[in-house]
């Protein structure tokens, strides 16, 4: 598979494998499934609160690499002595409005004010639940580097980022962070827009985070597709693998992988530990919010596979670790 160069067809970003998107066409049988849904979408009992100690940041990780969870894929990665937002969303709702979507179940575990200053924001597509508007105008006078797919820049610009500080990047392309981390966007099979028109204009995108002595890999999101083992072999091995096992349902298989693929996916990807992201945080698929993990520790358990899975907001350095932060809201 050709991991440099996304592909086009016309104004449209295509997959690098044929994809069902889950489109208009599925809106009724998805509509349905939601409509008969029996299970705990969102948590009977309140999340949280959880609470950042901000004091850590004063401190560098002693191995190198520590990771704090935002919360769905908004993660801060502190790797080699820099620091690194994901798709940073802090808004209550995942939605074109305030008002109504999916709305988080619980309050991100530090405001935006008391992050630590920050070396690069890396934003995968351009999806409500990864980029956020409220969140972007935050940092539009912070002159902190974004590091984008091809096309997500115009939102940025459209929020106050100055265009200095965009950088889009195409499947294959690396940057430099500093002098010594090397960012690079490597495929990833999903769709992207942000309503009814537009759709697959902007590109989506996961990314090798390599730095002196770390190397790591943040899937964003993606169905299962043959391009994992393709990535693992460029860029693999991977110290930790950041991988999506939420939000799945019979109608998206190729979009969203779930736990089982996911699990997969790091395998493929020569990962030596997996990090799962994308759940506990929104309502956006018709599973129990609590299915993903509890399914991912029995995968995790028959494919050998260690794990990471800090508490939100709790800055964690990387290593084989379960917290078990969910089973009190069980």
């Amino acid at each position: 598979m050709n991991l440099v160069g996304s592909i086009k067809k016309g104004k449209k970003f295509q997959n690098p494998i044929p994809t069902d998107e889950a489109g208009f066409g599925k809106l009724i049988p998805i509509l349905k499934e939601y409509l008969n849904n029996k299970a705990e979408n969102t948590p009977a009992k309140q999340l949280g609160p959880f609470k950042t100690d901000t004091s850590i940041y004063k401190t560098l990780p002693t191995n190198g690499l520590r990771i704090t969870l935002v919360g769905h894929s908004s993660l801060l990665i502190e790797i080699d002595g820099k620091r690194i937002l994901t798709d940073p969303v802090w808004s209550d709702r995942v939605s074109f409005s305030k008002y109504f979507g999916p709305k988080r179940f619980f309050q991100p575990p530090l405001a935006l004010d008391e992050l630590p200053p920050l070396d690069a924001i890396i934003q995968s597509h351009d999806h409500y639940d990864h980029l956020d508007k409220a969140t972007i105008k935050y940092f539009a006078d912070k002159n902190i580097p974004f590091y984008c797919s091809l096309g997500v820049g115009q939102h940025l610009e459209n929020w106050g980022v100055s265009k200095n500080f965009i950088n889009e990047m195409d499947w294959g392309d690396s940057v430099m962070i500093g002098s010594d981390i090397t960012v690079t966007a490597t495929p990833s099979r999903h769709f992207s827009g942000r309503g009814v028109t537009g759709r697959n204009e902007t590109l989506w995108s996961s990314f090798v985070i390599k730095g002196p002595v770390h190397n790591i890999f943040f899937g964003a999101d993606s169905g299962w597709f043959p391009g994992f083992s393709d990535i693992g072999e460029a860029f693999g091995p991977f110290d930790l693998t950041m991988l999506e096992i939420g939000a799945y349902g019979k109608y998206w298989a190729d979009i969203h992988m779930g736990p089982d693929h996911a699990s997969n996916a790091h395998l493929a990807l020569k990962g030596k530990i997996m990090m799962p992201i994308h759940w506990g945080t929104f309502n956006l698929a018709p599973h129990a919010w609590y299915e993903p993990i509890e399914r991912l520790l029995d995968y995790a358990k028959t494919k050998h596979i260690k794990l990471f899975i800090p508490e939100p907001g709790k800055p964690t350095e990387v290593k084989e670790y379960n917290s078990g932060w969910w089973e009190k809201y069980l």
